[in-house]
């Protein structure tokens, strides 16, 4: 069992207005920018949320040795996309090299600082953002293909919308609720579901897609891993203003506001779902 969230900071109009305008435009570089450039465009497109969230992450989550791990995940970004991209015949178990040696780089980068205050969960907080950039990559693998551009784009949509659902209804009616103290909902969370399956039914002539049930389980299954990690990014949004407040009333003299922006917040939000969905697209591509 998981303990219940305390009480947020944020306003619910914060907490789900900005990450649904931010996955609009997520959408719009994944989408837009293979369009006009091609694979080099999808590489900007991808190394753009990959840095995005690197930066957002550190300062979230409150890793320490802030230049240290910046520079840890930015070096595992581009090597993981250039891991994927500079060789003919890519493979996704190629990853498994930069994450290795991506792991070993965050240990000793953790190691080395001084003083070691939150070693274990920093080294923690870095393995999760090593394994998110790396699992942003696998959107390079996704369409490299005509046909595999074009079923890439239906998967992209079809995260993008149940996202979006989602963050609508939970701004209206977040209810019943999933975790007590996180302003998210069953009924967002099966609309979004129900959303995603549509738009791969919508698109299901789009890339060859074998019929209607396969493009049904491929949007909800896309729309089901997008939102259970929406789920989890607003889990953590709430407990680092929950944080954050608590920082703040202990310390009224301090003169900074210890809790990161809500922007910040927003980033997270929005592209860890993209993360979370990316291989499972890649393997469903390959399946159905």
């Amino acid at each position: 069992m998981t303990s219940p969230a305390p009480p947020t900071a944020l306003p619910g109009r914060v907490h789900h207005l900005q990450p649904a305008a931010l996955t609009v435009l997520a959408v719009l570089l994944l989408v837009g920018l293979p369009e006009v450039l091609g694979d080099r465009g999808r590489l900007a497109a991808v190394l753009v949320l990959q840095l995005g969230l690197v930066l957002t992450w550190v300062v979230v989550t409150g890793i320490q040795g802030f230049a240290g791990s910046l520079t840890v995940g930015a070096a595992a970004a581009v090597a993981a996309d250039l891991v994927l991209v500079l060789p003919e015949r890519p493979a996704l178990g190629d990853l498994l090299v930069v994450l290795g040696l991506g792991f070993l780089a965050a240990v000793l980068q953790q190691m080395v600082r001084t003083p070691r205050q939150d070693l274990v969960a920093s080294l923690s907080g870095s393995a999760l953002l090593l394994a998110s950039v790396g699992a942003l990559a696998a959107l390079l693998l996704l369409g490299r293909t005509p046909e595999g551009h074009d079923r890439a784009l239906v998967a992209l949509l079809a995260v993008g919308v149940a996202l979006l659902v989602g963050h609508l209804v939970d701004l209206v009616l977040p209810r019943p609720s999933l975790a007590t103290g996180v302003p998210r909902g069953l009924l967002g969370l099966s609309l979004s579901v129900a959303a995603g399956a549509l738009v791969a039914f919508l698109g299901r002539d789009v890339g060859g897609s074998a019929g209607a049930v396969p493009a049904l389980v491929l949007g909800a299954a896309l729309a089901g891993v997008t939102a259970m990690m929406a789920l989890v990014a607003s889990y953590v949004v709430v407990e680092v203003t929950a944080s954050g407040e608590d920082d703040r009333t202990a310390l009224p003299a301090s003169g900074a506001d210890p809790s990161p922006s809500p922007w910040a917040l927003s980033v997270v939000q929005a592209v860890l779902p993209f993360a979370a969905s990316a291989p499972v697209a890649l393997a469903l591509q390959a399946v159905l």
